[in-house]
This record gives structure tokens, C-alpha cells and sequence, in this order.
């Protein structure tokens, strides 16, 4: 396969050459003008490192169909997302346990799913009781930080718990975050009342990341000290956001992208209602919600309280860019090659030799960013003249499955 396409960082044409999966190399290549412009952009696949599901497909309301995970997988190639974390939240523990094991079997039976999903992030249920820190999460599973527990939920989830959630108000938090990055699992501050000197504590042990930062919050906080203020201050810390222009507003964006630099991140949070039609839905964390005909989703009875992102990575980085808080190349690294290098996954090395093929196809016009191919493993898996993967089958050395 060879691809001609402009750069997503240079705009200039270049031809991306793909070999076993790979990109075997990258060069200039010559574009008269009528050619130039209709050529469309190249860069990275997107990585979504919070995801809930897409589309009408839940990871977080039983039961979870074998078929799902791979569904949802294939439903995120017309995004441009190549790499995800399905997100499974505050739930009863035998519930948990069940929905991480759905996961897991179906990325042993499906090949798109195998290759589509990097990890798991739990987010929850060792966080904060307290209202507002809590956010949509039910209080009524809240706990402290339990080893044992967890253990017995990574058992089940096949070792794919890559990322957890927690808050380190809870006695003990330091040692369950030493244990955990132990064992290689990152772990995320989010939905918290802890202190700063908690803050600080669960860096020391290990934290290393910041879920939804800004958000999952108090709606009133001291001035300072406060644990934002803190998070912020912590340089071990990377910050996740949702620019969806709801969650936060754009002086948090840039503060956080002046002082974190290029340990910003962009996730999606979107839970199974992003791509739905507005109006009032019961979901399995909120109960009653509200997507409003601007993308907006909040508790129904709460209106100021936000209940996850009904938008996916695409608007985010539109949001940067016609915000002008980020360039477009920024934007796109933020939602790309900063989370798979964060990650350790080899998709951090980007549009370079030797790099796996998973890029996508764009154009930007009008305001929007529009996916015209995607490409996993070498394989184009979606393209915008179907509206969905060519045939719904992921190709992989062991051979071809549904």
C-alpha cells in the first residue's frame, strides 16, 4: 500500500509506503496545486484512553454481549480511533468482575477487538463518597481501596486492567498505588476530596496521571489549598481533558496546556449516548440524564452536574483548534501519540518508518474534521464512501475472523 497524502503536522505531500503492517517509509512527494488540494491530511490514529462506549453499545450495562467490544471497536474506526480503553466504572464488585471478563473473552475470540483495545481502565469504585467529587458515580458502591478485590477483578479481566481511578483520600491509598504500579497498572487521581498532602503522597507512590481533570469535582472549592491547584503543581502528573466545551472552559484548557505542556492529553469520557439523538435517557451511573440538542449531557435533576461526554475525540480537537487554544497538529498529538507514548504502546512513534500502520484520512472543511479512511495494521478497515469498516472483518497474521 502506498499512500499520498498531506502531512498532518508539515501540510506538505508526502507518500506513506506500508509494508506487513507497517510503515516501511515516509518521503516528499511532488503535487501540482489541483492535486495538492485535493489531497487529504494523514496522521496518527486517535487513542482514547476513557471511553464508556459509542454509538448505543455500553461497556457498563449488563449483559455485555460476546459481540459488543468488537463492535464498538469497529464503530470507532469512522472516528479515526485505533487504539481504546473501554472504561468500566463504580458498579457492584460482582458486576465488575462480570463486565471485565466480557471484555477480555471477546478480545481472545475477536480480532478486531484483540487489536483495537490496549487496555482497560477502571475508573472506580475506590473514590470519593462525597457528593459533587463523586459525580455520576453511585454512592451506594463507593469503597476504600481493597488489594485483594482487585486482584481478584484483574484475574478476570485477563491482566488487561491498564489503567485505575482513584481517589487517595482513603486510608492506605499509598500502598495500594505502590502495589498497583508494581504490577504495571497506571494509576489515576480522579474523583477525589483528598488533600494536597494526599495528593503529594500518591505521586510519591506512583500516580502518575489526572482523570478529567477539572472535572469530577467539588462545585465549590477553598481557594487555595485545593487538590486542583495541587494535581497542577505536580510535574510526575500528566492531565487528562475533555475539550468538549462543556466540561471545562476554555482558561482551564490553557492553563493546563501552559503548565503541563506536552503531558496534556485529550480523552473523550463519551459514554454509549455520543452519536445518540437528544433527548432524556436512564443510564446505568445518574439514572435519569439529559443530552441536550447542543451535545450537552447532564443529570436530569441536576442540570449543573455533567454526566460523562456524549462527544468523541474529533470534536475535541475541533474544539482546540477553533478555540484557538491549540494548532490543529497539537490537537491531534494530544489525542494521539502523547496518550500511545504515555501508554508505552509502539503507536506513540506516529507517521514514521517502522512505526505500525494505524493512521487515518481527513479533511477539514467548514469547521469540521471528517474521517475519510482509517487504517489498522496496514489494512484499510474504514472508508467514508461505506460508512463503516469495508466489510467488517479485521485481517491479522494468524488469518481472517469475524
Amino acid at each position: 500500500m502506498i499512500v499520498k497524502a498531506l502531512h498532518y503536522r508539515t501540510g506538505e505531500p508526502v507518500a506513506i509506503e506500508v509494508k506487513a503492517g507497517r510503515i516501511a517509509r515516509i518521503v516528499p512527494a511532488e503535487a501540482d496545486s489541483p492535486e495538492r488540494d485535493a489531497l487529504p491530511y494523514a496522521a496518527p490514529g486517535l487513542i482514547d484512553l476513557q471511553i464508556n462506549g459509542f454509538a448505543g453499545y455500553d461497556f457498563n450495562r449488563l449483559p455485555i454481549s460476546p459481540e459488543l467490544p468488537g463492535t464498538v471497536v469497529r464503530e470507532l474506526w469512522r472516528e479515526g480511533v485505533t487504539g481504546s480503553y473501554p472504561t468500566v466504572v463504580t458498579n457492584d464488585s460482582k458486576a465488575i468482575a462480570t463486565q471485565l471478563a466480557a471484555i477480555a473473552e471477546a478480545c481472545e475470540r475477536d480480532a478486531a477487538a484483540a487489536a483495537g483495545i490496549a487496555g482497560i481502565h477502571l475508573e472506580g469504585p475506590f473514590i470519593s463518597p462525597e457528593d459533587g467529587a463523586r459525580g455520576a458515580h453511585s454512592l451506594d458502591y463507593v469503597r476504600a481501596p481493597d488489594w485483594e478485590l482487585f486482584c481478584r477483578w484483574q484475574e478476570a479481566a485477563g491482566g488487561r486492567i491498564a489503567i485505575l481511578t482513584l481517589s487517595p483520600e482513603w486510608e492506605g491509598s499509598a500502598g495500594f498505588i505502590r502495589r498497583c504500579t508494581d504490577n504495571g497498572v497506571t494509576v489515576s487521581i480522579g474523583h477525589t476530596a483528598a488533600t494536597p498532602e494526599q495528593i503529594r503522597e500518591a505521586v510519591a507512590s506512583g500516580a502518575r496521571m489526572s482523570t478529567h481533570f477539572g472535572n469530577g469535582a467539588h462545585l465549590m472549592l477553598p481557594r487555595h489549598p485545593n487538590y486542583l491547584w495541587e494535581q497542577l503543581a505536580q510535574d510526575e502528573l500528566w492531565s487528562c481533558l475533555i475539550a468538549d466545551g462543556f466540561h471545562v472552559p476554555d482558561q482551564v484548557l490553557q492553563v493546563v496546556l501552559k503548565v503541563k505542556g506536552p503531558k496534556a492529553m485529550l480523552v473523550s469520557d463519551a459514554v454509549y449516548l455520543s452519536g445518540m439523538p437528544p433527548g432524556e435517557y436512564t443510564t446505568h451511573i445518574g439514572g435519569r440524564v439529559v443530552l441536550t440538542p447542543q451535545g450537552r449531557l447532564h443529570l436530569a435533576e441536576q442540570e449543573r452536574l455533567l454526566a460523562g461526554s456524549a462527544q468523541m475525540l474529533l470534536w475535541g480537537i475541533r474544539q482546540m483548534t477553533d478555540r484557538g487554544i491549540a494548532s490543529l497538529a497539537d490537537a491531534w498529538d494530544m489525542a494521539s501519540v502523547r496518550p500511545a507514548g504515555f501508554m508505552g504502546l509502539p503507536a506513540a512513534a506516529g507517521l514514521s518508518a517502522g512505526a505500525p500502520a494505524d493512521f487515518v484520512l481527513f479533511r477539514s472543511a467548514g469547521g469540521e474534521l471528517r474521517i475519510e479512511e482509517t487504517v489498522k495494521a496496514g489494512e484499510r478497515v474504514y472508508r467514508d464512501e461505506h460508512g463503516r469498516a469495508s466489510d467488517g472483518r479485521f485481517h491479522t497474521e494468524q488469518g481472517e475472523r469475524q
